[in-house]
């Protein structure tokens, strides 16, 4: 069974559904479901997570699409949503880095001071 991502104009995934495997019935199923919808559709694997295929399969579009997940055409990938202004995209991944390596121990990340600083609820 395969999975798809419907997306708003904008490319933003606004649902995603099971649907039938790609080859099933030698159909276009991305094509099918965007035909059926009237929406773009493009399809996505719950195997991936940053580039990386939970079952050693092909990679494919970097991240499984979740809601309010991006889609870029250049990369054929999947964004998850930019929760901190500062966070830098890894075009390898698909995912957001912090721009500077997290400390061992128990930080969070501080917008504000823009770095790691000890978790409050550990001081």
């Amino acid at each position: 069974m395969a999975h798809y991502a419907v997306l708003d104009e904008n490319n933003i995934v606004v649902d995603v559904f099971a649907g039938n495997d790609e080859g099933y019935e030698n159909t276009d199923w991305e094509q099918w479901y965007s035909n059926h919808l009237n929406q773009t559709v493009k399809r996505t694997s719950c195997h991936m997570l940053a580039g990386i295929h939970s079952e050693g399969g092909e990679p494919f579009r970097k991240n499984y699409a979740g809601l309010g997940y991006s889609y870029d055409e250049n990369l054929d990938a999947f964004i998850p949503p930019k929760f901190y202004q500062s966070w830098i995209l890894n075009e390898e991944t698909c995912q957001w880095n912090a721009p500077s390596i997290k400390p061992e121990g128990k930080y969070i990340w501080d917008e504000q001071s823009v770095s790691w600083i000890m978790d409050p609820r550990y001081v």
